[in-house]
């Protein structure tokens, strides 16, 4: 049977799926994965519920029944652009001050790990527990309703995009605030969203081997990064931001690399969400061998 895949239908994870949606590869793979798209929360509940067997996964749905594949991941090193924070500051606050006064956050459903991440900056970092409200992704409703907004994902970068008109329709000062590079500020280690996480018993029903796992997913990732030029063309008709923003994005905005930092991280990520009651203690993370 192939591995059932399940994967995000955003610009961020592009790079990852080349492979899987460009010929030749993509005839060769499907002989051993069927691939489908979905959301991340939608992502992490078919490992869960074992309707898929590997997942691009949010890090806050790892369960220790999971394997981390090792190779790929979605992160940043410093700012991502899509993981935005908008804060009303109508009293013209320093940063810091503008986030202790915040009580009510309009959050974007679509990601665990985002919100977990909002939670720890608020709580471990500056002592202040806001209210969250999840709301569809609209930032003038959001902010209509709350002192905050999080948005994540291609709604987050649409956002930055029309920063002119948002900023022009309040009649308060807004804060523009990159997630990963508070999140970068505080613990001086890379901002990780999600990596390719596996249901191990899968790979004796599939047939396909723990190495061979590794190598696909890698090899799609660089391929995928050296096709960046055709990426950003199939990219560009489906998103209204500039060809160059998708550009910057997936070259400087995004690292897809599962490094030494990029483990600490999650660890430390995990950590600190179990601290504040966020997200069950996982104690160690368990890498595919």
């Amino acid at each position: 049977m192939p591995l059932r895949v399940a994967a995000i239908s955003f610009l961020n994870p592009a790079p990852l799926l080349y492979n899987f949606e460009h010929e030749p590869t993509a005839t060769q793979l499907r002989k051993d994965y069927e691939l489908h798209y979905t959301s991340p929360a939608a992502c992490a509940q078919e490992l869960l519920t074992d309707e898929a067997d590997l997942g691009l996964i949010p890090i806050a749905s790892l369960t220790p029944e999971l394997a981390i594949v090792p190779g790929c991941t979605i992160a940043s090193q410093h700012e991502v652009r899509s993981i935005l924070l908008l804060v009303k500051n109508p009293s013209h606050l320093p940063t810091r001050d503008a986030l202790q006064q915040v009580r009510t956050i309009a959050a974007d459903a679509a990601s665990r790990s985002s919100q977990a991440y909002t939670h720890i900056l608020f709580e471990r970092f500056h002592n202040a527990q806001p209210t969250f409200v999840e709301q569809p992704a609209d930032p003038l409703a959001m902010l209509a309703e709350a002192d905050a907004a999080l948005l994540i994902g291609d709604p987050a970068l649409l956002a930055r995009e029309h920063r002119t008109q948002i900023d022009a329709a309040f009649h308060e000062p807004l804060l523009w605030l990159d997630l990963a590079a508070l999140w970068r500020e505080h613990t001086g280690l890379p901002w990780v969203a999600a990596v390719w996480a596996l249901r191990p018993e899968s790979l004796a029903r599939s047939g396909v081997e723990a190495q061979r796992l590794i190598a696909d997913l890698t090899a799609g990732r660089d391929n995928g990064m050296a096709h960046i030029d055709e990426l950003v063309r199939e990219w560009t008709p489906r998103l209204p931001v500039s060809p160059e923003t998708i550009r910057t994005y997936l070259t400087s905005n995004i690292h897809y690399t599962l490094d030494p930092d990029c483990l600490r991280a999650i660890e430390l990520f995990r950590a600190l969400a179990a601290e504040i009651g966020a997200l069950p203690p996982m104690p160690n993370l368990h890498l595919l061998k």
